[in-house]
């Protein structure tokens, strides 16, 4: 018998315009955690998406083996059946149905047509002690959080008999005790004899729990590295998925800082849901032109809450304090009103409301600049394509061309058509929530650049990240939030990932460095 419980050989997938797989070869050993890495557009996604069946056969050419048998799947259906389950980055629960619910949609404890809810909480709970999740296999799904959400899939996983796990981009929205949990989960799994195949930007975790890894670019296998050795390191993988040594993380930088142009006053927000809950408490903060500013905390700290209600109060009720752009107030009530006065904002979930993904790219880059293209009532179609092909060419957006459906583009590609629609809007301020979440450390480098640029035209950048390292990399000064709170202020000489969390988990008011 084979010591691979999964062979794809010579896996050839086409989309209208683009080969995104050719001939790729994967090999999985029974038990092992195996990693896939490559830059965004790499073939990853895509690649899993076929061996589950998203991809069904006849779609592509090439031949996938699972126990030493051909396999020819129809559907996800049929690949659940032999356990291999997928669990892809946007999870795929339902909010209002209970964990349990959700834990065995499709898969129902039942008898001819009738639930069995002894059986099914029963199930539920045992499987949930499994993932460590302490939860009432009654609480609907959208009461819990993503970290605990993200163990939910895991258990319905499990509830599947799950040989073949494939867990794409786990940790890309969980804080860091949360990622390591299931890092740790993943772990037992390997002990128990389940497989796993890891894609995930983050080279650390990657590092840390993978037996191997297979890279990919350009829809192509580049090599597969064996972690026993212990002499493959990070630089080592970047190597591999871009081709070349990446010597810097961040771009170099020197600040031209100006002027004050956003000083925030006495900000105080409270939930759209609960109004006695207070959100956000006398936040103060400033951004100076030319300047990157970062915002660090603790998931729920409330940084997404305030980048939203500045950005025209689109979160948050009973929302008190000033507003105040070169020296003068201002009032950003709307979005539109925002807009106007100069505001930009990128969401940290591009998907949902960063992008129309059933439209083109050239729609989404115009969407916010549409009055300069009118000529009356009317979108003028060659203004808008000029635009278009400009920012596609400035930001290297990899695409054939630019009426391609902006769904189809990689992550890292579509975060640069957010950046596009925002720049083309030409703002003062920009606010970008988690911008490179998601997206290789390649792409990366080219967001940051970016970012950099903007800066030396003089706008004020507001950067929210998960990252420490981030934002430590790119930011000129730190405010750090706690429980809807400035508990700090630092200088990037003064910053460390220690001083920051030092803030992070403190309570009370800021204790401002010396930031000059």
């Amino acid at each position: 018998m084979s010591e691979y419980i999964l062979e794809m050989r010579n896996i050839t997938k086409e989309f209208p315009g683009v080969k995104a797989l050719s001939n790729v070869n994967l090999k999985i050993r029974e038990g092992e955690i195996h990693s896939l890495c490559g830059e965004n557009g790499a073939g990853k996604s895509t690649l899993m998406k076929v061996l589950s069946g998203v991809y069904p056969h006849g779609t592509y050419d090439g031949e996938i083996l699972f126990k030493g048998k051909t396999c020819e799947f129809k559907n996800i259906k049929h690949s659940e059946e032999l356990g291999i389950v997928i669990i892809h980055q946007e999870l795929a629960l339902i909010p209002y149905l209970s964990i349990a619910e959700n834990i065995f949609l499709g898969n129902e404890r039942s008898s001819r047509g009738i639930m069995n809810w002894n059986e099914t909480i029963t199930g539920a709970k045992e499987l949930l002690d499994k993932v460590g999740l302490k939860e009432n296999p009654n609480t609907p799904v959208g009461n819990i959080g993503v970290g605990k959400q993200q163990l939910v899939e895991i258990a319905k996983a499990l509830s599947k008999k799950v040989k073949l796990l494939i867990l794409d981009e786990p940790t890309a929205a969980l804080n860091e005790d949360d990622s390591e949990n299931l890092l740790q989960l993943m772990l037992e799994f390997k002990r128990q004899g389940i497989s796993c195949i890891l894609i995930s930007h983050k080279l650390n975790e990657v590092s840390k729990v993978s037996d191997s890894i297979t890279i990919l670019r350009d829809g192509q296998t580049i090599e597969t590295l064996d972690m026993k050795g212990g002499d493959v390191n990070e630089d080592r993988i970047i190597r591999g998925m871009v081709g070349r040594d990446l010597t810097n993380r961040y771009p170099e930088r020197t600040p031209k800082i100006g002027d004050t142009i956003l000083e925030v006053k006495d900000w105080t927000v409270y939930d759209e849901q609960r109004s006695d809950r207070k959100m956000l408490d006398q936040v103060n903060l400033h951004i100076r032109r030319g300047e990157i500013v970062g915002i660090a905390g603790l998931m729920g700290a409330g940084r997404t809450e305030l980048a939203m209600s500045i950005f025209g109060k689109a979160y948050g009720r009973n929302i008190s304090g000033t507003l105040i752009k070169d020296g003068k107030p201002i009032q950003n009530n709307t979005i539109t009103q925002a807009i106007d006065n100069g505001f930009a904002y990128v969401t940290e979930d591009r998907k949902h409301y960063g992008l129309i993904l059933i439209d083109d790219i050239k729609r989404n880059i115009s969407l916010t600049g549409l009055p300069k293209l009118a000529k009356g009532t009317v979108i003028d179609d060659k203004q808008e394509v000029l635009v278009a092909e400009e920012m596609r060419k400035k930001l290297k957006i990899k695409t054939p061309n630019i009426l391609q459906k902006t769904g189809n583009l990689s992550g890292g590609n579509q975060q640069k058509v957010v950046l596009s629609k925002w720049i083309f809007s030409e703002p003062d301020i920009l606010i970008l929530d988690e911008p490179t979440r998601g997206i290789d450390v390649g792409a990366k480098y080219e967001i940051y650049t970016i970012i950099n640029q903007l800066a030396d035209e003089g706008k004020g950048v507001l950067v929210i990240s998960s990252e420490l390292p981030e934002i430590l990399g790119i930011c000129d000064r730190i405010y750090v939030m706690n429980a809807g709170r400035i508990t700090g202020e630092v200088s990037r000489e003064e910053a460390s990932q220690e001083t920051l969390m030092r803030y992070m988990t403190k309570t009370g008011g800021a204790k401002h460095g010396n930031v000059g």
